[in-house]
C-alpha cells in the first residue's frame, strides 16, 4: 500500500520575504510526491510571483487565515493536510513523523515549537507553549497542526472567526481524537516578541486567551490583537 500523501497549505498575506528560504526547505517534501498550496488573502507584494516561480500552487481566498486554510484544505487531495504559517519550518522527515503519528487511532496533531530571533525569553516561551499544548490538547498555529483529510471534513475545516481559529479547531478535533504531540520542533519566526515586546506580548496573550475562554466573540479580541497580528 502507498503511503499516505501529505499536502502542505501556506495561508499567506504579503509574505515576500518569508517565501524563498520557506519554498526551498519545502523541496524535499514535494520531491517525495507532497503538494505545496498557497491561500493567498489578496498579497499585494511579490508573494505570488514567488510562488509561481518555484511551481507551487496557488490560490485566493477571502482574507482571514481560517477562510484561507480552509481554501486550500478544500483545494488539496492528500490524505494528511498540515497547515503551515509562512514564518515557519518544518523538521527534516516531516511526512514521515505525520504519517507515523496518524497511523494508528490519532487523526491530528501538532509539532513542538523552537522560536528563532535574539531575545533572551524566547527558548522560555517556546518551552511553555509546547508545555501548555501537551498539557491541554490545543494546539496552535506556530505548531504546524497537521490532521486526516477525514478529520478535517469531519469537524467541517477552521472555523470561520477573525482570531482564536486554530484553538477552536482543536476543540473540534478533540472530539474526534487526542492530539499527536510531536517532540520534533518546527522552527517559527520570533518577530512578533521581538518586534511588540516580549512581556507586552505575553500578557496581550494571556489576556485573550482568558477572555476567550470567559465567552467574549473573536471578533471583539480581534480589535485587541490586531495591531500585532
Amino acid at each position: 500500500m502507498p503511503s499516505p500523501r501529505l499536502d502542505v497549505i501556506i495561508p499567506s498575506l504579503d509574505e515576500a520575504d518569508q517565501l524563498p528560504e520557506l519554498l526551498a526547505s519545502l523541496a524535499p517534501l514535494r520531491s517525495d510526491g507532497a503538494e505545496v498550496i498557497l491561500a493567498d488573502g489578496g498579497s499585494r507584494d511579490a508573494t505570488l510571483a514567488i510562488a509561481r516561480a518555484q511551481a507551487c500552487r496557488c490560490l485566493s481566498a477571502p482574507r482571514g487565515r481560517a477562510s484561507q486554510m480552509n481554501a486550500g484544505g478544500e483545494a488539496s487531495h492528500g490524505d494528511h493536510l498540515l497547515f503551515l504559517h509562512a514564518d515557519t519550518h518544518l523538521p527534516p522527515g516531516a511526512a514521515s513523523l505525520v504519517a507515523k503519528a496518524l497511523d494508528g487511532e490519532r487523526c491530528w496533531g501538532r509539532f513542538d515549537v523552537r522560536l528563532t530571533g535574539r531575545h533572551p525569553l524566547l527558548s522560555m516561551i517556546a518551552a511553555a507553549m509546547n508545555l501548555r499544548s501537551r498539557l491541554t490538547g490545543i494546539a496552535t498555529g506556530d505548531q504546524a497542526m497537521f490532521m486526516t483529510r477525514e478529520a478535517f471534513e469531519a469537524v467541517g475545516g477552521f472555523p470561520v472567526q477573525p482570531l482564536m481559529e486554530d484553538i477552536e479547531m482543536s476543540r473540534q478535533l478533540k472530539r474526534l481524537s487526542p492530539p499527536a504531540c510531536l517532540r520534533a520542533k518546527v522552527t517559527s519566526s520570533g518577530r512578533r516578541w521581538e518586534r511588540n515586546g516580549a512581556w507586552r506580548t505575553i500578557r496581550l496573550m494571556w489576556r485573550l486567551r482568558y477572555r476567550y475562554w470567559r465567552g467574549i466573540s473573536a471578533g471583539i479580541l480581534a480589535r485587541d490583537y490586531r495591531h500585532v497580528r
